[in-house]
């Protein structure tokens, strides 16, 4: 799978929105989805925003995220919401920047080992620090099928049928490296871009996040994620789940 997203490359257009959100200060893009959405930084140090910005028609559901990272911020670390809302020309979602740097920074590629093992600890936490019992949302296999029927992907005939689920968990939904920070001393801090957050088998998370390992540092660091988050590798589950990745 070829990696999708990622720093802007070249001049990018700041909404109207996006700068009346930043007021006298200047946005700077900071990241480029695969559906043309991009993230601003507004400002820097411990009073830093970002705004995501995604155009009308462009498929994420920003309103949708703001409702998760609501619910997610009263039990681990994620950034609270200042402002979302839409218009005809997209919509936005401002939040409060949290301690950190995502582990994909220069720092962190050139530390892979700091890195992954961040990766791995931070999503053990999450997964235990968020309550099945009571989550609003779910991410299983059957209503992630449904949705990407109702946006018109096709769902390919030979799907094989889902493992059995080994460990309920409320899922992060787009578990790649990038959405995980890191603090100066090298453990994770937080969790961003939580729009797909849901109650689904804890394999869901864990295949992608190891696959997002090789994308962004390189093959051979699958099994120090699993390490990290304290599992043995699952072969069956991990194949099943990114392949559902790939369709959904």
């Amino acid at each position: 799978m070829v990696e999708i997203s990622g720093p802007p490359d070249g001049e990018v257009e700041v909404p109207a929105r996006i700068g009346a959100l930043a007021g006298e200060r200047t946005p700077l893009p900071v990241w480029r989805n695969e559906a043309g959405g991009v993230t601003f930084r507004i400002g820097s140090g411990e009073d830093r925003l970002f705004a995501k910005w995604a155009p009308a028609g462009s498929g994420p559901d920003l309103g949708a995220e703001a409702e998760r990272l609501e619910w997610a911020r009263r039990f681990t670390s994620v950034p609270s919401v200042l402002e979302h809302g839409s218009d005809d020309d997209g919509s936005w979602l401002l939040t409060r920047g949290l301690p950190g740097e995502s582990a994909v920074s220069p720092r962190w590629t050139a530390d892979p080992g700091t890195a992954v093992r961040a990766l791995g600890a931070g999503l053990r936490a999450l997964h235990e620090r968020l309550p099945v019992d009571g989550c609003p949302y779910d991410w299983s296999v059957g209503a992630r099928l449904e949705r990407a029927r109702r946006a018109g992907k096709r769902v390919p005939e030979d799907l094989p049928q889902a493992p059995p689920v080994e460990r309920l968990v409320v899922c992060h939904g787009d578990p790649c490296a990038p959405n995980t920070l890191l603090g100066e001393d090298g453990t994770w801090s937080g969790h961003v871009d939580m729009g797909a957050l849901g109650v689904a088998d804890r394999w869901a998370d864990l295949a992608v996040a190891t696959w997002s390992t090789e994308w962004n540092y390189g093959p051979g660091w699958e099994d120090a994620l699993l390490d990290a988050y304290g599992i043995a590798p699952d072969p069956e589950r991990t194949a099943f789940y990114r392949r559902l990745w790939s369709v959904t």
